[in-house]
């Protein structure tokens, strides 16, 4: 192919270049007519683009220089959340470890590992025969003690007892009762009772088992109610208080997240750690959290109030986000600074004028000045919403 027969093709592949780019880009319309090429793109049926008529499209796409139809609604007002989070372990609300009270050998166990108890029940009982016996020899000085002083008592009408021979007698009747009561109490130890109504852990002692004073012998947790203690930073000082919501979710998984309410709040700050000592209330009625379990907790804290915009009203460009305002029935372009996404609405900082609306749906075809109509009735709810959130 001879170099003339390219230069043609080549020339012929840039003029259908430049209109098609004429007849998809209004501003490169713009630029080859202002270079002398107006006859041509009119010859082709790209007729010009009126200034004045911000929004229309090349070659007649949208006709009579109507103003697009847009949705807009007025903005929102939100809170910035403030959620602080941390880690705690579970307690019972009521924890004790059972002991004998005095040493000796276990008879009798009355209850099983893992079993619900009563305060007040018997879990298990030691070799008592020598404590039985001195209630029994007890009972025997109290009755004759009982005895002796009926016989002074009526012996003193006929003059054959003194003053004080009764009153050995009633001294000697108040010892026996205290000997007894005495007695009682030895053999009462003898029986190891539930000192809480809970659930009881492993038992550490059976029958034949020989115990002391310091022989665990096994653990009752009330877990009905669990308590946890986790640490926040110093900065909450002031921000929480006995009676706030919380939510709690086991780290092992499985579980629900557990509402729960802070029930206390240490009186100083750690200063090694700079960190405030906090204790939550877990209601535990079903039963389905122990003891030791690890939980992480989450508070949500007011913040600050703020605009809120649909997520799709926020557009960008180099300078930043902004979103398209509908003023006086034209779109203006308002930068914003955003504050805090979520899956409805973001809260924004900008500096909103009352009756604003917030262009939603439709911005494709939005240009700065332009008339704009908006759908619906949001311009009368616009009117009833009144003055917009201030700047933060």
């Amino acid at each position: 192919m001879s170099i003339w027969k390219q230069i043609g093709l080549s020339l012929g592949v840039l003029v259908i270049a430049l209109i098609g780019a004429a007849a998809f880009a209004p501003q490169a319309s713009q630029a080859l007519r202002g270079i002398g090429f107006g006859p041509i793109l009119d010859r082709v049926g790209l007729v010009a683009i009126s200034e004045n008529e911000p929004g229309q499209q090349t070659g007649g796409a949208r006709g009579g220089g109507d103003a697009p139809l847009v949705v807009a609604r007025a903005p929102g007002e939100g809170r910035i959340a403030d959620k602080v989070s941390a880690i705690g372990d579970g307690q019972a609300i009521r924890a004790v470890t059972v002991v004998a009270e005095t040493p000796g050998r276990v008879t009798e166990v009355l209850v099983q590992s893992g079993q619900r108890v009563q305060e007040g029940e018997v879990l298990l009982r030691l070799d008592r025969e020598a404590e039985t016996i001195a209630v029994e020899r007890a009972q025997l000085v109290l009755d004759d003690a009982r005895a002796a002083l009926d016989r002074l008592s009526q012996l003193q009408g006929s003059g054959a007892s003194s003053a004080v021979q009764l009153r050995e007698a009633e001294l000697s009747l108040r010892q026996a009762e205290l000997e007894l009561r005495q007695a009682e109490f030895d053999l009462s130890l003898r029986e190891i009772p539930a000192p809480v109504s809970g659930w009881i852990g492993i038992l550490n002692a059976e029958v034949g088992t020989q115990v002391t004073t310091s022989t665990e012998i096994v653990e009752i947790d009330d877990r009905s109610v669990l308590l946890v203690d986790f640490r926040l930073p110093e900065r909450m000082v002031g921000r929480i208080a006995p009676g706030d919501p919380v939510m709690a979710e086991a780290l092992a998984g499985g579980y629900d997240q557990i509402e729960g309410i802070v029930s206390a709040i240490d009186n100083r700050v750690e200063a090694a750690s700079r960190t405030l000592r906090v204790q939550a209330r877990l209601d535990n009625a079903d039963d389905r959290l122990r003891a030791g379990m690890s939980f992480a907790i989450s508070i949500d804290l007011p913040g600050d109030p703020a605009p809120s915009v649909d997520p799709l009203a926020v557009q960008w460009n180099r300078e930043g986000a902004f979103v398209w305002v509908v003023r006086d029935e034209v779109a203006q372009r308002l930068p914003v600074r955003i504050l805090q996404r979520s899956e409805r609405d973001v809260l924004v900082e900008a500096e909103f004028a009352p009756g604003d609306l917030v262009i939603v749906e439709g911005v494709q075809a939005v240009r700065p000045g332009a008339p704009v109509r908006v759908q619906g009735d949001e311009a009368a709810a616009a009117s009833r919403v009144g003055a917009a959130p201030a700047k933060l």
